[in-house]
Formats: structure tokens, C-alpha cells, sequence
């Protein structure tokens, strides 16, 4: 595993580049961290940028594509839930919001409670052909009022890895590390039994490693709704 400057080296360098550039690829590396419980941890798959639509108006990661579609299109961070607010005040008639390019997050804590923002405002989420929605991205999806994926959309999962090198399996499942996540999943709609096997399997891969799934794989373990149209 690389350290931690040569990750912020390679991170910087392709930062610098051209929009055109980076939708080439990132060198694959995966980050994953819980911190506290309950903390502002980092939890994302930074590995490639898909081509990102400019939209007619951006907030944060979102990019509004219309009046009533909108795209994610980046990491999420502590600000976001913010910017969320801010672009339904805008357009509140958005209802789809179309997940291209999502890496994950670098504040847990708040990508959850975006999650509950994207799920109260009964807005459905959409990977089309070409989307990649990757750690913390995943409960982005899960989010949605209606889930739809392309059979070929990009998944990626692994399990997180705290500050002191222990992962989900060593903690019990009552311990807050766990329960956050079983709750925000039933929260999302799935029953106990769907969100403990969804959760055994986003935690099955290492750290290190993270375990790519397809639209199609996807839906062997999260119900999914037909696309529109």
C-alpha cells in the first residue's frame, strides 16, 4: 500500500491536468477509513473520472442538467448536504438525479445524512451506461426513492478500515462502527435480513481490494426499478 504523501503525489499531479485528461484514468488506488464512530471519516475509490457533464448550473459535486434532473459528478464532502439544499432551492422540481462520476466521500458522517436529504426529497437515482458509483457513493444510490442502474453501470465496494487498522468484521455488529450502517440501510428501504446481507458483502472484500459489480450484479442484491423511458 503506498504512503500517504506518495497517495497526495499522485493525487496533486493529476489534479493539475485538463478535464480531458483526467477522464483517462486514475492510477488505481483505494482509500478507506472510519475514524471515530460516528466521525467525518473518508471513505472513497479514487481510480478513474468518467467524462462530467457541465449542466447549466453546479453545486458542489451536483451539476443540474435541467429542471428537473441533476448529476452527481464527484466526491462528496462535508459541505455537501449544504450544496444539496442549496440546488433544490434553486430547482425544486428536481427528481432524478443521475450518478456519472461518484468516488465516494471524504466525510462519512455527512454523506449519510446527504443520503437522508436525497431520500426525504423523494428524488430517484439512475446509473446509465458509463456511471461508476464507488464506496461511499453506494449509499448515495442506495438512497433513492427508485434505483435504476444500467446493466453495465460500474459498482465498487470494500470494506472500510479505522484509524487503528481494524475493519468491519472485527468489530461486533451492535458496535456503532456496524450499527450506523444497518440502520441507514433499513432506512433505506431494506428489510433487517437485506441490509445485514448487503452489508456481509460490501465488507467481504479487504481494504485494500475493492470489489467491482455491474448493474447486473447490483441487482442480486439491492431491488432495483426499470429505467424510464
Amino acid at each position: 500500500m503506498r504512503s500517504f504523501a506518495a497517495l497526495v503525489a499522485i493525487f496533486l499531479a493529476l489534479a493539475a491536468r485538463p478535464l480531458a485528461a483526467q477522464e483517462i484514468a486514475y492510477e488505481q488506488v483505494a482509500l478507506e477509513s472510519m475514524g471515530e464512530a460516528g466521525g467525518g471519516s473518508e471513505r472513497f475509490v479514487r481510480v478513474r473520472t468518467a467524462a462530467v457533464p457541465q449542466g447549466i448550473a453546479a453545486y458542489g459535486p451536483f451539476r443540474v442538467l435541467g429542471q428537473t434532473r441533476a448529476a452527481l459528478v464527484d466526491v462528496t464532502d462535508a459541505r455537501s448536504p449544504a450544496a444539496f439544499a442549496a440546488m433544490m432551492s434553486a430547482f425544486p422540481q428536481i427528481a432524478l438525479l443521475e450518478m456519472v462520476e461518484c468516488p465516494g466521500t471524504e466525510d462519512d458522517r455527512a454523506n449519510l445524512r446527504l443520503g437522508r436529504m436525497i431520500r426525504a426529497a423523494g428524488i430517484a437515482t439512475s446509473v446509465p451506461a458509463g456511471g461508476s458509483v464507488r464506496s461511499g457513493g453506494v449509499e448515495l444510490f442506495l438512497a433513492g426513492s427508485r434505483r435504476m442502474a444500467d446493466p453495465k453501470a460500474e459498482f465498487a465496494v470494500h470494506a472500510w478500515m479505522d484509524v487503528d487498522g481494524r475493519e468491519a468484521s472485527e468489530y461486533a455488529d451492535t458496535a456503532p462502527e456496524n450499527a450506523k450502517y444497518l440502520t441507514y440501510y433499513r432506512q433505506m428501504g431494506m428489510t433487517d435480513g437485506e441490509a445485514r446481507q448487503f452489508y456481509a458483502m460490501t465488507n467481504s472484500a479487504p481494504h485494500e481490494h475493492a470489489l467491482w459489480l455491474t448493474g447486473s450484479d447490483m441487482a442480486k442484491w439491492v431491488r432495483l426499478d426499470a429505467s424510464e423511458g
